[in-house]
């Protein structure tokens, strides 16, 4: 066989391997991706009816995307690293749960401090002789969201015959909270026992605004603490990157060599720990 043979040879086996690769990476990328699309159109339609939202999953799918695709290529072009930019991408491909969570978070602190004017409302009506269900009617046309679609929610269960305690159940597992939970119980104690629900009303909003004013000072006089989590937390990254600028040749090493990767993992795990730390710390349960 002839030198250019031989060439020829191997150059077609090398296009028909790089072909068979680019299929297997083709197949492999497209059925990940469906399983991810799957999953997340899943989740996704869960967590926007229980924020009483309507949008189409599909449509919050193509938009993680087109960030994942947008925060990568940001982040090559910032850093010239393409580790990074994978790193960007699985970052991105989370963010989505650690929005929700924080939304939801959100949701359920607006949510206990609408509750003590809410029961006092509700306490009003029944005093004033209307029954449980009318008055509950009457606080779901003037109370704001999320109390009123919650509340809303808890007054359609008991017009299709759920029971006051199954709704009360209900209310309580989609807002899994103290102050929901003691709510919860002294209605269903109240209505056990026969006794006065407006009464029981008033005492538990009572509690209930203690408690918020409470959580309030604690959270005023732990501000310092969380201010300082995240200056412990961004200042390395803010500094990495202003040394990037200034001294590239320096810090290419960091960006461009296993030496610099291990580093900045080291680094990531480092602040995750001090920052999970000072968090615990200023974590006060009332």
């Amino acid at each position: 066989m002839t030198p250019a043979m031989t060439v020829t040879v191997l150059s077609v086996v090398i296009a028909l391997a790089a072909g068979m690769l680019a299929w297997l990476a083709i197949e492999v990328g497209s059925g990940t991706l469906k399983r991810y699309k799957s999953s997340f159109t899943e989740r996704a339609q869960f967590r926007v009816r229980e924020f009483f939202l309507f949008i189409d999953p599909r449509q919050l799918f193509m938009l993680n995307v087109g960030a994942m695709l947008a925060g990568a290529l940001l982040t090559w072009l910032v850093t010239g690293s393409v580790l990074l930019a994978l790193v960007a991408v699985a970052a991105l491909t989370f963010a989505p749960r650690l929005l929700y969570a924080r939304m939801r978070v959100r949701r359920m602190r607006n949510f206990e401090l609408q509750l003590p004017d809410a029961l006092m409302m509700l306490a009003g009506g029944m005093r004033a002789g209307a029954g449980f269900s009318s008055a509950l009617a009457q606080l779901v046309q003037e109370a704001p969201a999320p109390l009123g679609q919650e509340f809303s929610l808890m007054l359609r269960e008991q017009r299709i015959g759920v029971t006051l305690e199954q709704s009360l159940n209900n209310l309580a597992h989609r807002m899994p909270t103290q102050t929901t939970i003691l709510v919860v119980s002294a209605m269903r104690i109240a209505a056990e026992t026969g006794g006065g629900l407006a009464e029981a009303l008033e005492r538990t909003a009572g509690t209930i605004r203690s408690r918020l004013q409470m959580e309030g000072k604690i959270r005023a006089l732990t501000a310092q603490g969380k201010l300082q989590a995240w200056v412990v937390g961004l200042l390395p990254v803010l500094l990495a990157l202003v040394l990037a600028k200034l001294e590239p040749a320096a810090m290419d090493l960091l960006w461009h060599s296993r030496i610099g990767w291990a580093t900045l993992a080291v680094l990531f795990v480092l602040e995750a720990m001090g920052v999970y730390v000072i968090r615990k710390i200023i974590a006060i349960d009332v």
